[in-house]
């Protein structure tokens, strides 16, 4: 009786420490993951982009935190920091459309244009229909100088029912 009085507390003692040990390093990522999204959606980009990278020194897998980080980046104009993580997250998951067009929107930003047309392609190989893509892929080909190229891009998108296009088609003399 007494032995079993004994290992019962021994038992729930070592269940208790072995699974916060075993999931510890899962379970902080988590926790700085959850900060950096709720200052990523108060706009404190900063200090979501330091929780982030917190995560992903706890879990360098947390394909989440790395996609969120590559975010932030673009949002403080850190667009080849941006590129480089949305490089990370397509890698592991290739039909991830919004890396894709996140990818692109950066490097249009950092006059990477032909570069920014190949991920706009992918995402419109992936959905023939998205606007966003087209307009997107409008403002890399007016920066190769390539204006009826970007036109027909905005028509295109014009025609699928995006209102911006039209607008943008307006602004750049488009017929």
């Amino acid at each position: 009786m007494l032995k079993k009085f004994l290992t019962q507390p021994f038992i729930i003692f070592f269940c208790f420490f072995s699974f916060r040990f075993n999931f510890s390093f899962s379970q902080d990522a988590d926790v700085f993951f959850l900060k950096g999204e709720h200052k990523f959606k108060m706009g404190d980009y900063e200090e979501a982009i330091e929780d982030f990278s917190k995560t992903l020194e706890k879990d360098s897998n947390h394909i989440n935190a790395l996609s969120k980080r590559a975010f932030c980046y673009s949002f403080k104009g850190m667009y080849s920091e941006a590129v480089a993580d949305f490089d990370k997250v397509i890698k592991v998951k290739p039909d991830y459309i919004q890396g894709y067009l996140s990818r692109g929107s950066a490097k249009n930003k950092l006059n990477q244009f032909s570069e920014a047309i190949v991920d706009f392609n992918k995402v419109l190989s992936l959905d023939s229909k998205n606007t966003e893509a087209l307009n997107n892929r409008g403002w890399a080909k007016k920066g190769l100088n390539n204006f009826a190229g970007a036109c027909e891009d905005w028509e295109q998108s014009k025609k699928l029912g995006n209102a911006e296009a039209k607008i943008i088609m307006k602004n750049n003399q488009c017929k």
